[in-house]
């Protein structure tokens, strides 16, 4: 046996305090590392996106111009990726219907497969008419002015996903639009009729959210949760509301998701709508019966039939998203190219396919990176939902588009689905205000809505609506700064 002072026991005690300071130093440096993971990965893809631009434009002027554009493209699909998609998976997280895992995996591949195969529509170069192209009609000053607004938006879009506030894609566009043209072109060259329409829509978009998916809550409600024999009613009953979400889907798929493969009109939309519906529901009426066997008189049981439903509502969303907001992300990208290429700016171009591909693989990178915060504030941290709550907000976010489509009117499908989170909350407060006041006989209302409470939080409800507010002015201010600092930098000023 070795003594204390055995020379060869201090070696071997200071040999394991070495091996334990490198196995802090190894734990320190992982856990240092691995918010680092995520940015890394993302400059690696933006990296790609501009090597991939460089490749496709070959040697040719102005290929410096497509790359440092695509990079920026590149990062704003991913801003799009973080932020905006979870409004679409964020309402079935929160119902515990799909796991985040589960969530992120099936809103990558559907919003991928939308953009690509849906998603090929064309864009005006001045994002939707913001602003008039003769007015910026140099292709130089129209490159920066696209450049300035698509970085604008971008950096806007990122700064909202960490303070953990859904903002508007296409209003960050608008603004970015706005504010660069305004720089380039003076006031006169913003379309304002265009822009009073989107301030209205600040209003409507959300409202109208709210209102229709507190109104099929209050159709549940009525119908299902609150009738003595819930299961009997549920037999009835859910097999119908599958139909009209069935139908919903349907119309707005003709008319949005699918608009780049086949033109309909409303009515034929709307034909296909029914079409869909009523074989939906008469199948779905052997299936309802069959799953409700065993299953106890109660709430809990019900939210299990919607869970299914809830999860194909949120694919659909997220198809149909891809295919429209693509082009918020790579739309003014798909301009720049075009300006290069052809050496003016116009009305109308065609995306190339290489840029709607970083834009659909951009919207999935940012999603699977970035997005499960977003997913959790929107699936359970404004107010609580269920299978049922959340199915209501995704049928809303559907009904909303196809109204405002009809109407014409410029919407929001976050500014839907978060006024749809927030109209079912408060109408819960409602209800259950309602009941207290004028039923003392509270047996019918489950034990946990038995007592006054708000269910919304207030907290949640500011920070986003002060984001929705200054998006615009936020974004325009931002993009007429980076337009005027690389003008400056160009030698154009």
């Amino acid at each position: 046996m070795s003594s204390p002072a055995d020379p060869n026991a201090k070696a071997i005690k200071t040999l394991d305090k070495d091996l334990k300071r490198i196995g802090l130093l190894e734990q320190a440096t992982a856990f240092t590392a691995r918010p680092l993971v995520g940015p890394g990965i993302a400059l690696v893809f933006m990296a790609l996106a501009g090597l991939g631009a460089a490749t496709v434009m070959g040697a040719g002027t102005g290929t410096w111009v497509v790359v440092m554009a695509a990079v920026i493209g590149a990062y704003m699909a991913l801003n799009i990726g973080a932020n905006d998609v979870a409004n679409n998976m964020g309402p079935a997280v929160g119902a515990n219907a799909v796991t985040l895992g589960g969530a992120l995996l099936i809103a990558a591949i559907c919003e991928t497969a939308g953009a690509l195969l849906a998603g090929g529509d064309v864009v005006s170069t001045v994002s939707r008419g913001i602003v008039a192209p003769e007015s910026v009609a140099e292709p130089q000053i129209f490159v920066w002015a696209m450049m300035a607004a698509l970085l604008a938006g971008a950096l806007w879009i990122h700064l909202a996903t960490a303070m953990g506030a859904p903002v508007s894609t296409t209003h960050s566009i608008v603004g970015g639009v706005m504010g660069a043209g305004v720089a380039a072109a003076g006031f006169s060259a913003v379309n304002w009729g265009v822009m009073g329409k989107i301030a209205a829509s600040w209003v409507i978009s959300p409202i109208l959210g709210g209102a229709i998916a507190a109104l099929f809550l209050a159709v549940i409600n009525n119908r299902i949760i609150y009738r003595e024999d819930k299961l009997a009613a549920a037999r009835t009953w859910v097999p119908v509301l599958i139909g009209i979400m069935g139908g919903v889907f349907a119309t707005y798929m003709a008319m949005k998701g699918l608009k780049a493969l086949v033109h309909l009109s409303l009515g034929q939309s709307l034909l296909v709508g029914i079409a869909v519906a009523v074989p939906l529901t008469v199948l779905m009426r052997p299936v309802i019966a069959r799953q409700s066997r065993g299953l106890e008189n109660r709430v809990k049981s019900l939210k299990s039939l919607f869970s299914i439903p809830l999860v194909l509502s949120a694919a659909l969303l997220s198809f149909a998203h891809g295919a429209n907001d693509v082009a918020n992300a790579v739309g003014p990208l798909a301009a720049i190219v075009h300006a290069v290429q052809e050496g003016a700016s116009g009305d109308r171009v065609q995306i190339p396919y290489w840029v709607m591909i970083t834009g659909a693989l951009g919207l999935s990178v940012g999603l699977m990176l970035f997005g499960p915060k977003l997913i959790n504030i929107v699936g359970s941290e404004i107010t609580r939902l269920n299978a049922m709550r959340a199915w209501c907000v995704a049928l809303a976010a559907a009904v909303v588009v196809i109204v405002a489509s009809w109407l014409g009117l410029p919407v929001s499908s976050t500014h839907i689905a978060i006024g749809g989170i927030f109209g079912v909350g408060f109408y819960r407060e409602w209800y259950h205000e309602k009941i207290l006041k004028e039923n003392r006989d509270l047996s019918a209302l489950p034990i946990e809505e038995r007592t006054r409470r708000k269910v919304v939080r207030r907290s949640h409800l500011m920070t986003i609506l002060a984001a929705w507010l200054i998006t615009v002015p936020a974004t325009a201010a931002l993009s007429a700064g980076l337009f005027w600092s690389a003008t400056v930098l160009a030698g154009f000023r």
